[in-house]
């Protein structure tokens, strides 16, 4: 008797297109943590990242019948996709409510920040401080530069293929993330 195998993500994406909401439910499970960790890289509180979440699979769910893999890492991209849009909705949200300050460092922070810069720790809560502070650095970029960083430099993607999800100009990407690093060079600049 040969071993049962999983069914591929295309597969499910035909079966749950159809109505299967087991095979909808097979997909969540299967990358709700993938469109975890993208949310994490711009939002720190597990509420915003739930949101995310569930709007990303949302939106999905109702564009299931408009997916054509192409290749085998079709569906984790185009998902991908989705997920850094509802990313930089939810920023556009964000910025359009007044009350929102984002990217302000107190001078506590500035402080741990510049000891976090001179030496390097190993330590748990060190962890913790510096993915804060990095967070905090990110809200001093734009929605696109800290989506292009993101998307290049944590999620490991291509510049063409963030090129193809942002409907973006391969030029217009390399140009995103050459001058968000500048941004953060100069940030940097100031505390070491």
């Amino acid at each position: 008797m040969y071993p049962a195998t999983e069914p591929t993500d295309d597969a499910l994406v035909a079966v749950a297109a159809a109505g299967d909401e087991a095979a909808f439910e097979a997909l969540f499970n299967r990358h709700r943590r993938q469109v975890a960790r993208i949310a994490g890289r711009f939002f720190a509180q597990r509420e915003q990242i739930e949101e995310i979440i569930q709007d990303a699979f949302t939106k999905l769910y109702f564009a299931l019948h408009t997916y054509h893999g192409t290749h085998e890492a079709s569906f984790k991209a185009w998902l991908a996709q989705i997920t850094v849009n509802a990313c930089y909705d939810q920023l556009r949200r964000i910025r359009r409510r007044s009350e929102q300050t984002l990217g302000e460092f107190t001078e506590n922070e500035t402080q741990q920040f510049s000891s976090q810069l001179r030496v390097p720790g190993s330590d748990v809560e060190t962890a913790l401080v510096s993915r804060d502070l990095a967070l905090k650095l990110l809200t001093r970029l734009s929605a696109e530069d800290r989506l292009v960083l993101t998307l290049l430099d944590v999620e490991g993607f291509s510049v063409a293929e963030i090129a193809e999800m942002t409907n973006w100009s391969v030029s217009k990407v390399k140009v995103r993330a050459h001058r968000a690093r500048a941004h953060l060079r100069r940030v940097l600049r100031k505390f070491v």
